[in-house]
């Protein structure tokens, strides 16, 4: 199940599982047309699909969301948050409802998304949860106070359940991408660009194509000794 499946890493990342044998949950906001073409490439793989929209930032919504996932598709084994919001902003300029949509997105949707699979895994006592944060959880950026403090506080709730979770055979990680060809490098200006792709060591942006298999390996068994970890594809942008 992926949350923010219909485009750029949540559709790479949606994909890929299909590829290998999955059946796919995922939902959207307000992508109705690429989520219709997401939902038509995984089931031209001949895997089952189940799509919604659904706005994460509402505990009711994600709570509606898995329950028709479930009966849909039967057990979900795999969490991927991946919905986010971005929207650039100087600090002084960031408003409470700003702040508030930016926070509700990335920490509460994940919060809660994670908390209603969870209580169904636990009793199992197996299951993936991956929470795609940024690299922008470590180093920070201009004009984005609010997103950077938000995937920080992604990438501490991941640590902080991974923990609490240790003995009950569900695994808890991230990814955070650098810098990767999507729809939102679109509205930025050429030298914003430049200046973007100057930053990274090995002078290029990646492609959704070289961060979703971080996903993967963390959902499958290959990844099984992976908890609490954070895998960071991002060109040397970020070295840790």
């Amino acid at each position: 199940m992926i949350t923010g499946g219909s485009r750029g890493i949540g559709k790479g990342i949606a994909t890929l599982f299909a590829e290998h044998g999955a059946d796919v949950a995922f939902c959207h906001y307000n992508d109705d047309e690429r989520a219709r073409e997401t939902a038509q490439a995984i089931e031209a793989m001949g895997r089952r699909v189940y799509l919604a929209e659904c706005d994460v930032s509402k505990p009711a919504n994600v709570q509606a969301f898995y329950a028709d996932a479930k009966k849909a598709l039967g057990q979900i084994d795999i969490l991927v948050n991946n919905a986010g919001h971005n929207i650039t902003e100087p600090f002084e300029d960031i408003s409470e409802a700003s702040f508030d949509r930016m926070w509700s997105v990335h920490v509460k949707g994940t919060y809660f998304m994670t908390q209603a699979v969870y209580r169904d895994m636990k009793p199992r006592g197996e299951g993936r949860i991956i929470n795609v944060t940024s690299q922008l959880a470590y180093k920070g950026a201009p004009a984005l106070t609010h997103y950077c403090s938000a995937k920080g506080a992604n990438m501490t709730f991941t640590r902080a359940l991974a923990l609490e979770c240790a003995d009950t055979g569900v695994r808890v990680n991230a990814v955070a991408p650098g810098v990767t060809h999507t729809d939102l490098l679109t509205p930025l200006a050429q030298e914003v660009l430049d200046g973007l792709k100057a930053a990274i060591p090995i002078g290029r942006f990646g492609d959704v194509e070289e961060i979703a298999p971080s996903a993967l390996l963390l959902a499958s068994d290959d990844g099984s000794f992976f908890h609490g970890t954070c895998i960071s594809p991002n060109g040397g942008e970020v070295m840790l």
